[in-house]
């Protein structure tokens, strides 16, 4: 596995030609494999084919002195021999008559006459017409019957040196060998040339699409598109035609998120009117009883401070409203807050409708450094706006914060005691890869929500809420676990 996995890192510019060497080493193998069994079979007939010509010769020469057995005049024969067949290279030849005993050989001094038939001739089963072949010796063992009238009178036993023949094979191996490994460099050469133009545009391709996994993909220069129109050239303009619909897309979705931002304040906007045009009334008849009665010290401090906490409730809903609405460019991390930001923001909203919102904020919670807040100030606000649309005027709608211990994660879960959520809009909260029909009728609410929880590594999770309605918990995962035990 591990040799796989290594193989796999290698460039496919090494690859291709590597397997490309690789077969054809295995092709000539196989190849040299049967040429050399071819020039074996080739060599042992025409070897057999000589020696047949060979013991034909003697078998007609001998079969009188044989039958007579007269040894001198079977080895006057047998030295007369190899003057006659020296392209043959016999290095022995034994002649046996009808008892099997040596009547005369080539070499006397080694093979005496009546002596017993050598163990290396005797112990062989090679046919009358046929012959073997030691490869290791180096040596060939042919035997010829002696015959009249239809009965055996002896043998001719011969042994003949084969070492050309093995030169010949030798050589003929070393031409494959060599022929085989210049083939094999050519064609490593030549694919590796060819990987490597076929592999260009491919690689061109996948630093495009690796620079856009990081940043926003950008479109193939026309520089960089292959010269001949083909697959790949498709593939480019493919791939152009996706960056520049990815754009738009993105310029579409950050037009609309502004737009849904715009349409969130909107609907605050008359509620918050109420909220600081209240205020402003009792400020005027403040100012209006300090012109009259400003010299009353008791008068005066009651309108004074009548005065701060009207100025300070005004101070906190614009501020809230800014916090929640103005583009993030320092990228402050959430506070505790920003979440009671949030109840000042809806309360208008909520009180319009005339419903009872219940908040329960945990009061004291790990480092939320990990967390943006206005990302998740403004995600929490769509929640909670949704819910107090979902139920209606004299609805209930709530709010809790927690911190999840074992999941080393802050909770922010929004119940309401509407009809539900849709199909749609749960596919859009938990569906691992929601579809475009989960967008439709749901607006960019949901959309921002679960945007917001997947950039923080999050996770959604929808139920019933106590008053029949949805409730839907964001869990955000901490900075660290220590942080979380530490403050548990």
């Amino acid at each position: 596995m591990k040799l796989i996995a290594y193989c796999r890192r290698i460039p496919l510019t090494f690859r291709v030609p590597a397997l490309v060497a690789v077969l054809m080493l295995f092709i000539s193998a196989i190849i040299s494999e049967r040429v050399l069994s071819r020039l074996y079979e080739t060599q042992k007939q025409h070897m057999a084919a000589v020696v047949g010509t060979y013991l034909d010769g003697l078998s007609t020469a001998l079969i009188p002195p044989v039958l007579r057995g007269d040894i001198w005049e079977t080895f006057d024969i047998l030295d007369r021999t190899p003057s006659t067949y020296g392209a043959l290279s016999p290095l022995e030849t034994i002649v046996t008559g009808r008892d099997g005993r040596v009547l005369a050989s080539s070499h006397p001094k080694s093979v005496a006459p009546l002596a017993e038939l050598p163990a290396e001739y005797a112990d062989r089963a090679t046919p009358s017409e046929g012959m073997q072949i030691d490869w290791d010796k180096r040596t060939g063992f042919g035997r010829r019957d002696l015959l009249y009238q239809g009965s055996s009178v002896g043998a001719i036993h011969a042994s003949f040196d084969i070492s050309h023949l093995i030169a010949e094979r030798r050589e003929v191996l070393n031409t494959l060998l060599a022929t085989n490994a210049a083939l094999a460099i050519a064609f490593a050469t030549v694919g590796y040339l060819l990987a490597r133009r076929m592999v260009q545009p491919v690689k061109t391709l996948a630093d495009h699409m690796r620079s856009g996994a990081s940043a926003t993909p950008r479109p193939i220069a026309l520089e960089e598109f292959p010269r001949r129109e083909g697959e790949f050239a498709e593939l480019f303009h493919g791939f152009n035609a996706l960056v520049e619909a990815e754009r738009e897309r993105s310029a579409l979705t950050l037009k609309l998120a502004e737009e849904e931002k715009l349409a969130s304040l909107g609907r605050l906007a008359s509620s918050m009117a109420h909220e600081i045009n209240n205020p402003l009334g009792g400020l005027f008849n403040c100012i209006d009883t300090l012109k009259r009665h400003g010299a009353d010290e008791t008068v005066r401090e009651t309108s004074l401070s009548l005065l701060e906490r009207g100025l300070t409730g005004i101070r906190d809903v614009v501020r809230a409203a800014l916090a929640t609405y103005r583009a993030d460019r320092t990228g402050r991390p959430l506070t505790l807050q920003d979440l009671d930001d949030v109840r000042l923001l809806v309360g208008p909203e909520i009180a319009r409708r005339q419903q009872s919102l219940t908040w329960d904020r945990c009061p004291e919670t790990p480092s939320l450094a990990k967390l943006s807040g206005v990302a998740v100030r403004q995600a929490l606000l769509n929640l909670v706006l949704n819910a107090s649309a979902a139920a209606g005027d004299g609805g209930k709608v709530s709010v809790q914060s927690r911190c999840d211990f074992e999941s080393c994660a802050l909770v922010l879960a929004v119940g309401d005691s509407g009809p539900g959520l849709s199909s749609h809009a749960i596919e859009m909260l938990v569906a691992p890869d929601p579809g475009p029909a989960s967008r439709l009728g749901n607006g960019l609410g949901l959309w921002m929500v679960r945007k917001m929880v997947d950039e923080a590594g999050g996770w959604i999770r929808v139920g019933k809420s106590e008053g029949a309605g949805a409730l839907v918990e964001l869990h955000l995962p901490l900075k660290d676990a220590l942080e979380v035990n530490h403050a548990a």
